[in-house]
């Protein structure tokens, strides 16, 4: 409300370019606010948000601006399950120096996920644990963290439960915010892991439960939509191992 506030006060004048600058950067904030809701196609959508940004940022010749909102865009053909041109983004991303080594480690993550849910998760794990080393090494540790989720979910999609509850834990233990988004995908996660095990299934449904008021709460239609997906595939079977 705050964002659209502002935004139908200015009126875009290229010859301003401190307004410009700013008219851009709230462009790629309400992308992010209709991304975490879910709202990634149409008119008023994270998509056209973040391609009026990345026009606002190229005008102004602002090349680090410019490319972490082409990042954001890869995110959101992910989320839109174009899952092979969002890796290849990300690939291409995660070696360009107009981002910080930061933005660069985002990328090389986002490539495991893609991969991941491509079921590529053996080469998955070849891009997420680098990331988790290098967000070590750059003290990030909500991102350190998140990586460790990522990890979780593809050992899992490889079968090997016992590595993905190791990793799991370990972003449970070491979560740095309680920010409705970042929680609802920590535990939407733990409960994907969980319904993978006949004896610890009814948990891992409660937790799904559990999120999912969260995310009705909250507005977050894809983490809602993620979560129904993997309620409606454990109801379908075949049966937890």
């Amino acid at each position: 409300m705050l964002i659209d506030r502002w935004m139908r006060k200015f009126v875009p004048n290229s010859s301003n370019t401190r307004g410009m600058h700013l008219y851009g950067r709230s462009l790629r904030l309400l992308g992010d606010v209709q991304q975490d809701q879910g709202i990634v196609a149409g008119p008023l959508s994270a998509k056209h948000s973040y391609q009026k940004a990345l026009a606002v940022f190229t005008d102004l010749h602002l090349p680090r601006r410019t490319a972490q909102v082409e990042l954001q865009l890869a995110v959101v053909d992910e989320m839109s399950g174009c899952l092979e041109p969002a890796a290849e983004r990300y690939r291409t991303l995660a070696a360009d120096g107009r981002l910080d080594e930061r933005d660069r480690t985002r990328a090389k993550l986002w490539i495991g996920t893609a991969l991941s849910k491509l079921g590529q998760n053996e080469s998955a794990t070849q891009h997420i644990l680098p990331a988790i080393q290098a967000f070590e090494a750059l003290e990030e540790p909500l991102d350190w963290s998140i990586a460790h989720q990522k990890l979780a979910l593809a050992h899992r999609g490889a079968g090997n439960l016992n590595g993905a509850l190791r990793h799991i834990e370990v972003a449970l233990t070491n979560r740095r915010t309680e920010a409705p988004i970042q929680r609802i995908r920590l535990h939407t996660a733990h409960a994907h892991i969980l319904l993978s095990d006949r004896d610890t299934s009814d948990n891992g449904l409660s937790i799904l439960d559990e999120t999912a008021r969260l995310s009705a709460r909250y507005g977050l239609r894809h983490q809602l939509r993620s979560i129904e997906g993997i309620r409606s595939t454990f109801e379908r079977g075949p049966s937890p191992i």
